[in-house]
Order: C-alpha cells, then structure tokens, then sequence
C-alpha cells in the first residue's frame, strides 16, 4: 500500500489564521480614542501584536461615534457604526 494512504489524515491549519483578529463592536466603546486604526487597536491590546488585518463584526451596541480607518467592517457592524454618528473609510 503506498505510504499516503498509509498515514493518518490531519485537517488544514491555515498559515495566515494568526494574522487576521475579530473585534466585536462593542469593544470598540472601551477604547478612549475616537478615530479607530489597526495601530489603536494594538495599543489597546484587542487584537494581537503580529495582526496583520483586523474586522469589526456585529456583536453588542456602540453608543458613540466612530471613525474607523484601515478596518475591515461586516454589513451589520457597518449599519450600527453609521446609526450611531460614525464613519467607515
């Protein structure tokens, strides 16, 4: 029999999995600063030191207005930033 079939099968681990963090939007209440990049969010400890590329997804309610800058942004957090006075660029 030839050795791949042979060996036991393991899943995908990706490479770049610990690049990419999720920031959930009501994280983004605690931070103290109202224009919001990948930098703020390292300095906050939010998202890990290596990041590379970091996404607001639609977890929780933000009360004040943001600017986000260099964030990626799903359609539902996007909705919620742009209620509550807020900006995406």
């Amino acid at each position: 029999m030839p050795l791949q079939r042979r060996l036991p099968k393991r899943g995908f681990k990706s490479l770049t999995a610990r690049f990419v963090c999720e920031v959930r939007l009501s994280e983004l209440n605690l931070l103290p600063v109202d224009e919001i990049d990948l930098l703020a969010l390292k300095q906050a400890g939010l998202i890990s030191a290596q990041a590379n590329v970091a996404k607001v997804v639609l977890s929780g309610k933000i009360e004040r207005a943001v600017k986000l800058r260099g964030v990626s942004v799903t359609a539902g957090a996007r909705a919620a930033i742009e209620a509550a006075g807020g900006s995406i660029e």
